[in-house]
């Protein structure tokens, strides 16, 4: 068997609106370790790479006057993202401790493992997947 061409995911970009109130988000409410951040002068911008997972980042951009999402969350592009959490309810739970509201928790009909979304503060879509044992139902 040939391997994938494309063996793994090494970052996601995203860019937000107000760069201090994100930072703020995606490092303390949600706890992701900062990697660096560099003030890009030239484009009047800040990069900040966050590390969701060994391996795995999170690009936050900043640019002067970025145009809004057109549409939630069906607008052509990037529809969401999705962090793998070992269990769904503590996470919720915590989320909801540091003052973020989530959805009501759902079950994905083909895998039978439970998720949920919430929003970051420009109101990209992020999800939480239960990846805990494996389901008992399908």
């Amino acid at each position: 068997m040939t391997p994938p061409l494309l063996p793994a995911l090494h970052h996601v970009a995203l860019i937000c609106s107000d760069y201090a109130r994100s930072k703020a988000f995606y490092s303390q409410v949600l706890g992701l370790r900062v990697v660096r951040e560099v003030y890009r002068e030239a484009r009047d911008s800040w990069k900040l790479d966050l590390e969701v997972s060994p391996g795995v980042q999170l690009e936050l951009f900043s640019f002067p006057d970025p145009p809004p999402r057109a549409t939630r969350p069906e607008a052509r592009g990037l529809r969401h993202l999705a962090f793998a959490v070992p269990v769904l309810d503590a996470v919720v739970a915590e989320l909801h401790r540091r003052g973020v509201p989530t959805e009501p928790v759902r079950v994905d009909e083909h895998t039978g493992r439970r998720f949920t979304f919430f929003a970051d503060p420009d109101g990209l879509p992020l999800e939480l997947y239960e990846m805990g044992e494996e389901p008992t139902t399908r």
